[in-house]
């Protein structure tokens, strides 16, 4: 009875929050469908030089994560504080990958100027804030006493 209480609460979210959570899980499922097909070579040039792996090995198996975790703040809401924390903790850990990519001047994407590539890196704060915000993984509800 105590371990159940104190178990943490899935909290309630938006419909407007749900909607976000949904599609930032198709986003990811749809980039990690591309890091296995058609953009697998532009996934490339964001592997920074000091991965101690191939490069495309590092796409492929960064695709099959972002499709696991896309499906899974997708398809299961009953988890999505735990999915909404490991996708903010995904997007930082994948950061230096942007960062690599401005730094070595190195042109994906259409991000073929340094400012184009500086303007990117402060895309990813705002992937953490929706993963966070969207499954209202920043809060945690307590049980009532």
């Amino acid at each position: 009875m105590m371990v159940q209480q104190l178990e943490a609460i899935e909290p309630d979210t938006s419909n407007a929050q749900d909607a976000a959570r949904i599609a930032l899980g198709l986003m990811l499922m749809t980039a990690g469908t591309s890091h296995l097909t058609f953009a697998r070579e532009p996934f490339k040039a964001q592997v920074p030089t000091w991965v101690p792996l191939d490069p495309d090995t590092v796409v492929l198996e960064s695709g099959v994560a972002e499709i696991a975790l896309g499906a899974a703040l997708a398809f299961f809401p009953k988890k999505k504080a735990l999915f909404g924390r490991i996708a903010g903790a995904f997007f930082t850990c994948i950061f230096p990958g942007n960062i690599a990519q401005y730094t070595h001047r190195r042109n994906s994407f259409g991000l073929d100027t340094d400012g184009k590539r500086l303007a990117r890196l402060f895309f990813q704060p705002a992937l953490v804030a929706w993963a966070l915000w969207s499954t209202e993984a920043s809060s945690r509800k307590r049980p009532h006493d």
